[in-house]
């Protein structure tokens, strides 16, 4: 960021969203936002179990809840699918291990704002010697969104 620049900084909001988020996970995300090129907010840190079924329903039919012990309210078959997990409780926001972040303007398919979130995001785990892995590259090979690797929002403790 340019010195004549203003560093952007956490709302009110996202500091709410980052409540019961592991502490060095925190430490990156107030880092990071100090640290990136645009401005973005913490759109979800603990999820809760009613959350993870609500989340394992899009795009799931009744029977494919039930087999996963989810209440066949929450089917949504119509929806897109929004976790992959074979668990509907086993995502890393359950324990407060994972953010999801979503940088300005807001823009779900505004990519190079997603990279320029992860950029600063991990310039700031390394500055904080602090081990974290981004959704949009889950091997951790640099090469964000191959073979299925698209949650650009997601960054968790490795």
């Amino acid at each position: 960021m340019d010195k004549n620049t203003k560093a952007f900084v956490l709302s009110a909001r996202s500091l709410r969203a980052l409540e019961g988020v592991d502490e060095r996970l925190v430490r990156v995300v107030k880092r990071a936002i100090e640290l990136t090129s645009v401005d973005f907010m913490v759109v979800e840190g603990v999820r809760t179990r009613e959350q993870c079924r609500i989340n394992y329903g899009k795009g799931r039919t009744a029977t494919e809840c039930l087999a996963k012990g989810i209440p066949a309210s929450y089917a949504r078959p119509g929806l897109a699918r929004v976790t992959w997990l074979n668990n509907p409780y086993a995502s890393k926001h359950v324990t407060g291990l994972a953010v999801d972040l979503l940088p300005a303007p807001y823009d779900w398919k505004n990519l190079a704002n997603f990279d320029a979130v992860a950029k600063a995001m991990f310039a700031a785990a390394k500055e904080l010697g602090i081990a974290i892995r981004s959704g949009a590259d889950w091997d951790a090979d640099g090469k964000p969104r191959e073979r299925g690797e698209t949650d650009s929002p997601h960054f968790e403790l490795a």
